[in-house]
């Protein structure tokens, strides 16, 4: 049934490209395929109105129905209007409704549940789109467009990948431990490498401040676990402290590219058993467990929380909030914190370029050559500019041929970001496009993205700076360990391969999360004489599940990427 679906929705597909060629009425450009229109693809690129739907996995709270300055260039370039949706908690759930109804929306992107898009031949083989009219895409895209391919057995092109950012240089650090200015600022900026240094950073400053300036009781260290973030705040911080590299559930032997879900680990066991410590001992917020995300934003824009363990987009709209109050020294620093002195921070490790997860066109996409197109344009140098900067004299200024943010608009950047964003646009459309990374420069000598190690340091606050000078650091990956201490994963990252949605696999892995989610909030909570028996229920309730046929069918996966990206 699922090749019969593919055939038929290739034919559609050639189709379309068969109609779309007799339209353009013999030229020679989009009979050779060469460069041409508006938005550089073969041809006069249409800009009459069409409005797509679109469906995303992530949040976008501060999306203005393309109304914002960029959003409104956007259409003004392809015609191009979006009426998105964006998920609300966990998307599996909406995709599988999706995935399941025949009824989709003309574009969509799932994160890691494309599966059950192409499973229910939902979506069209992009690469004839591409190859026709797609040269933005492609020339992006580049040496690695072999990594496009779904799968080892099937080589059609389902997502034009817009997670991971071609030939990304990352400038700056995010996560996952974050202490306030002001507490390290208190201990006389101490070394914070350790979950020790991290502790006793937070227990000095609430032994000289137990309370705000309002009498309200300052909290130690607060986590979310709010359905699915409980996995950035809780879980996914086990392995990044135990020198393991981000592989989503599993971690992966660098040598024998077995899986295995990481939880298992000895070393990540001692990681919950500190948490459990910090909890019996005060420090650990007792709403962690329980506060939805809005709550545990809403707590940070408080300044009673001295230490987090979080990315920083993850707590960043409670952040900004102080921010936009002054409220400097209650903002956070990022440091590479391990369980011990023996392993070292992997935040930085290599991946090579990843396709996967990215965005996908449907078979009911009414006019899939426009969404190429559309797309194409975001990947193009004017796109790309457009999307990371902005409006030219609006957001930027060309000075001595250099793209330059001006001092205000920086400002609103640093402070205001929230409604800035929604205004301006900038950074709301990165998701919808292949496109270069942070460090890359385009033909003028300018960089794409305003991450680079000057604009990044702009972006940091005079509190944010003292503290850098005092660690001798610039950045705050400056603190961290290099790229080049570490190789780069030949199978990019367990997170982002493509799973079969037809196997046991989707079932034990949501069997294994239900156990987990569950058993390390309680093992957390227990009294510390309670932990081991509770942890070890865990593991056994794992094995019960058949845990271990989802790490022998994950193996065969990672071992079929590292194949598949070698050729």
């Amino acid at each position: 049934m699922r090749k019969k679906m593919k055939t038929i929705t290739s034919l559609l597909v050639l189709l379309a490209l068969f109609g779309s060629l007799l339209a353009a009425c013999g030229t020679k450009d989009e009979a050779d395929g060469e460069t041409g229109g508006a938005a550089g693809n073969p041809g006069e690129a249409s800009t009459e109105p069409i409005t797509f739907t679109l469906f995303s996995a992530d949040s976008s709270p501060n999306w203005n129905h393309m109304q914002d300055a960029v959003g409104k260039a956007i259409t003004a370039k392809t015609g191009v209007t979006l009426d998105a949706e964006f998920a609300v908690g966990d998307p599996k759930q909406k995709i599988a409704l999706i995935a399941s109804s025949g009824q989709y929306p003309d574009l969509i992107s799932p994160k890691g549940d494309g599966g059950l898009l192409v499973e229910a031949g939902a979506l069209i083989d992009l690469r004839p789109l591409i190859e026709v009219h797609a040269p933005n895409i492609k020339k992006v895209i580049g040496e690695y467009m072999p990594r496009l391919q779904w799968s080892k057995d099937d080589d059609s092109i389902y997502f034009i990948p817009t997670y991971n950012a071609v030939n990304h240089q990352a400038f700056d650090a995010g996560g996952p431990f974050a202490l306030q200015h002001r507490v390290v600022k208190e201990a006389g900026y101490p070394e914070i490498k350790t979950v020790e240094d991290f502790e006793n950073a937070i227990k000095n400053y609430l032994k000289k401040h137990p309370t705000d300036e309002n009498g309200n009781p300052n909290i130690g260290l607060s986590l979310t676990a709010d359905d699915w973030r409980i996995m950035i705040s809780v879980t996914n911080p086990a392995f990044q402290a135990t020198g393991a590299p981000d592989d989503g559930e599993y971690y992966i032997d660098p040598e024998t590219y077995e899986a295995t879900f990481h939880y298992k680990r000895p070393e990540e066991r001692e990681y919950f058993r500190w948490l459990n410590r910090m909890n019996a001992e005060g420090i650990l917020d007792p709403e962690s467990f329980v506060q939805k995300d809005d709550q545990y934003k809403a707590k940070v824009a408080t300044g009673r929380v001295l230490g987090l363990i979080d990315q920083q987009w993850g707590f960043a709209d409670g952040e900004n909030a102080l921010k936009a109050a002054g409220r400097f020294d209650q903002t956070y620093g990022h440091y590479p914190v391990q369980l011990t002195t023996e392993t070292k921070d992997r935040s930085f490790q290599q991946t090579g370029f990843m396709a996967g997860w990215g965005i996908g066109i449907t078979t009911s996409n009414p006019d899939p050559v426009r969404a190429i197109k559309f797309l194409d344009f975001l990947a193009s140098d004017e796109g790309q500019v457009l999307i990371n900067w902005g409006i030219e004299n609006e957001h930027y200024k060309m000075e001595n041929g250099k793209r330059v943010i001006p001092p205000e608009i920086q400002e609103r950047k640093n402070n205001d970001n929230a409604a800035f964003t929604k205004e301006s646009g900038i950074g709301l459309y990165s998701n919808y496009t292949v496109r270069y990374g942070d460090g890359v420069k385009d033909s003028t000598g300018n960089y794409y993205t305003t991450s680079f190690p000057e604009q990044v340091i702009a972006g940091y606050s005079d509190v944010e700076k003292e503290t850098l000078a005092r660690y001798n650091a610039k950045t705050w990956k400056d603190l961290y360990p290099k790229e080049d201490e570490f190789p780069v994963k030949p199978w990019g990252a367990a997170w982002n391969i493509s799973k079969p949605q037809n196997s046991e696999l989707p079932i034990i892995e949501q069997q294994v999360q239900d156990i987990v989610r569950k058993r390390i909030p309680e093992a957390i909570l227990a009294k510390p004489d309670q932990f081991d028996q509770i942890y070890d229920t865990m593991l056994a309730e794992l094995e019960k599940v058949n845990s271990s046929k989802a790490e022998e069918i994950m193996t065969q996966l990672v071992k079929d990427t590292v194949e598949l990206w070698s050729e």
